[in-house]
């Protein structure tokens, strides 16, 4: 293309240029970062040494000049011969006589971006918690691609390739969390957004009592108007063939406008069975994350997090405790900590290891597939006929040291226990003396019968 057949100020000759210029541009970078951080960009005007562009927010513009700006200028020099500067307008500082514009500029006018001023809407209950926020979430390796999206979504809505945003995962790991948490940014950074959350099943509610009314048309209309539709626990869509007809066309409104849409469920779309193939299609466009149970450091940080919202002191020793034998979910991490507060409000008492391990015995989940560090040193204390208590005190008498390494051993043979967490079970004991009381039972099983069939007696009664 040789420039100087163009007329630089001709809307439509910017857009050829920046066509060609993107050519290039794609060849230099992945798909998805193409979709992302340049499909959203719009050209704007020519000038002699500069080229103005359109993007969505500030952020955008520190992204794109700190990571892509090096191929910009290589792909503008390939395409116009020498090197212009880029100068950026953020979409929501554009006067409004030039929306028309911007709009009729469009090369591809099936594909044109609709723009439109705010329409003053009826004040509405947004439902987000401003309780949940990023500051407040614990990041970790088994959520972070779901927080890096949501935070990119967040500074972006609607400009993203991740569009639907779709988080899956079991009960109490946080997902809830952080939809509200995009929820929160968002107002805050774009107030003149229209952000609203709710779960499916309230979706649902309201959507009978406009039938009731003859008023789904200003249902439908109502969530046509968001910029921003959070829809928790997809999956209580199942079976509502009217609600999720409704929804489906709520959806490819908003999508097609450019508007955000977040849903969370407890499976990923394509293990939605019996919901309709045609939403289930729409929800893998854009990009769905799973979030997995917190690892032990997460759990850790998330303990401690907890411990300064609820204004509460404890050891390492609890806390590393809680986060040991606390694995299913967040959900019941929190649970044991406000257990514990109220124990201690409540009957003045010290919050020690053994309140720990009591709570924890009472609220953590315990599944029958799987045998407890507590169901094991249950057993062995009622086999011996001695308080489990004894098992965790410095007592070396030989009957009460036998049988709390007989409790080591079978809590390593039978659960999935770390060593530090079996030791921390039974007084605070190390790794390394519970390795050695694994040893030597290994040991007196070969040696003696009578270990041996007190073994087997005590996994019977277990």
């Amino acid at each position: 293309m040789n420039p100087s057949n163009l007329d630089i100020k001709n809307t439509q000759d910017v857009n050829l240029i920046w066509q060609e210029c993107l050519i290039h541009i794609k060849e230099q970078i992945p798909p998805l970062t193409y979709l992302t951080w340049f499909t959203p960009i719009i050209p704007l005007e020519l000038t002699d040494s500069t080229i103005k562009v359109q993007v969505p927010s500030e952020f955008f513009i520190d992204w794109i000049e700190e990571k892509y700006r090096c191929v910009i200028d290589n792909a503008i020099t390939n395409v116009l011969g020498h090197k212009y500067n880029l100068s950026y307008i953020v979409l929501n500082t554009i006067e409004n006589e030039d929306y028309e514009n911007i709009i009729n500029s469009s090369t591809e006018p099936e594909k044109k971006i609709q723009i439109r001023l705010d329409k003053p809407l009826p004040a509405f209950d947004t439902h987000i918690n401003i309780r949940y926020t990023f500051d407040s979430f614990i990041k970790g390796e088994g959520n972070q691609l779901a927080r890096a999206a949501a935070v990119a979504i967040s500074e972006n809505p609607g400009q993203t390739s991740f569009n639907p945003f779709f988080i899956y995962a079991g009960v109490g790991l946080g997902k809830t969390h952080l939809i509200h948490a995009i929820g929160n940014y968002i107002i805050e950074k774009f107030p003149s957004k229209r952000v609203i959350y709710l779960p499916s099943d309230l979706f649902t509610v309201q959507f009978v009592e406009a039938i009731q009314a003859n008023k789904v048309n200003d249902f439908s209309s109502f969530y046509k108007g968001m910029d921003v539709l959070i829809i928790d626990d997809i999956q209580d869509l199942v079976g509502k063939e009217k609600t999720q007809d409704l929804f489906f066309h709520i959806f490819n409104t908003l999508h097609q406008s450019g508007k955000q849409i977040i849903l969370s469920s407890d499976k990923p779309p394509k293990d939605l069975k019996g919901l309709n193939e045609r939403l289930i299609s729409r929800f893998q466009w854009g990009l769905s994350a799973d979030m997995q149970p917190p690892d032990f450091e997460t759990r850790i940080a998330i303990l401690s997090n907890k411990c300064k919202t609820f204004g509460m002191t404890l050891s390492q020793d609890i806390i590393e405790y809680i986060a040991y034998n606390v694995t299913s979910n967040i959900r019941e991490l929190e649970g044991c900590l406000i257990k514990l507060l109220a124990d201690s409000s409540f009957n003045s008492r010290d919050i020690n290891l053994e309140l720990a391990r009591k709570t924890v015995n009472e609220v953590a989940t315990r599944k029958n597939s799987h045998v407890s560090i507590d169901t094991i040193t249950k057993a062995v204390c009622n086999f011996f006929e001695i308080a489990e208590t004894k098992l965790r005190e410095k007592n070396r008498r030989k009957e009460i040291a036998l049988a709390r390494q007989i409790a080591m051993y079978l809590s390593k043979e039978l659960t999935n226990s770390s060593l530090k967490a079996i030791g921390l079970n039974f007084g605070g004991r190390d790794h390394s003396t519970v390795i050695h009381a694994h040893n030597l039972i290994n040991k007196l099983i070969k040696e003696d019968f009578t270990v041996k069939s007190t073994i087997e007696k005590i996994k019977s009664l277990i």
